[in-house]
């Protein structure tokens, strides 16, 4: 009679075999990324390439910068962050919380004026801002929210910030900001330029890109946190940020890069 093996080792041997065939499989892990709320979309547009590139995983939680810090300092097990900044990494790393010589610029996020009217906003930004009959502006909180800092120089630069308070409303993070626009609660507001590009936007509207000049840089620095020293899943996504295939994708949905 032939031999015929039991069926939980003839399993063992295939997976021992497809592993071999694949080594990368055998060390697959999952990191843990805290991610700037602006950055969410792209971050989950990132995944598949990167799980098919590496076969590791990366599971996102969104929120806005200075939460996440909270939320790290508190002894949240985040592997990597993706910031909305760069000052909050830096102040990881002067905390003992992040690993020295990983920090890095991933992208330069762009600040925009959005209505979701289409008639709303021309080619002069200003104009809209002084409309009269202009009800609410959103921004994103400045002491939470980088984006909201760059729109308070914007308004700063224009002349605007002290006349437009009345009508000045706050999100907690710009993806919040982006819904108050949204939704109509606020007539405009600023946001991530990237929002207003997203696939997922129902309404085009009308916009203005602000110019450079207005604002700060928004440069987002991403940085190794302590729980992902070892963590492979977590250094190989910091990794392919910096890959053409990556910064093509960065590009795509409104963000500047340095490579």
């Amino acid at each position: 009679m032939p031999n015929i093996l039991p069926r939980r080792a003839m399993l063992a041997m295939l997976v021992s075999a497809s592993l071999l065939a694949n080594p990368a499989a055998a060390r697959a892990e999952t990191a843990l990324a805290a991610v700037a709320a602006n950055f969410a979309e792209t971050a989950e547009a990132l995944l598949p390439a990167f799980r098919k590139a590496t076969g590791h995983d990366v599971e996102l939680t969104t929120g806005s910068t200075g939460k996440l810090y909270a939320q790290i300092g508190a002894g949240a097990p985040f592997d990597l962050l993706l910031s909305a900044d760069t000052a909050t990494p830096t102040r990881l790393l002067e905390d003992g919380n992040a690993i020295s010589g990983t920090e890095f610029t991933y992208a330069v996020g762009r600040l925009a004026l959005w209505s979701a009217d289409p008639d709303r906003i021309g080619d002069n930004g200003r104009a809209a801002l002084e409309n009269p009959d202009l009800r609410f502006v959103a921004i994103a909180n400045p002491n939470l929210a980088p984006y909201g800092v760059a729109a308070r120089e914007a308004l700063t630069s224009l002349g605007l910030w002290a006349p437009l308070q009345p009508k000045i409303v706050m999100g907690q993070n710009i993806g919040q900001t982006n819904s108050m626009v949204a939704s109509g609660a606020a007539e405009i507001g600023f946001v991530a330029l990237s929002a207003v590009l997203s696939p997922r936007a129902e309404a085009k509207g009308s916009h203005w890109d602000i110019p450079q000049d207005l604002f700060t840089p928004i440069r987002q620095n991403a940085v190794l946190l302590n729980p992902g020293a070892d963590n492979e899943a977590a250094r190989a996504f910091l990794d392919f940020l910096r890959t053409p295939e990556a910064t093509a994708v960065i590009d795509r949905f409104g963000y500047g890069t340095d490579n």
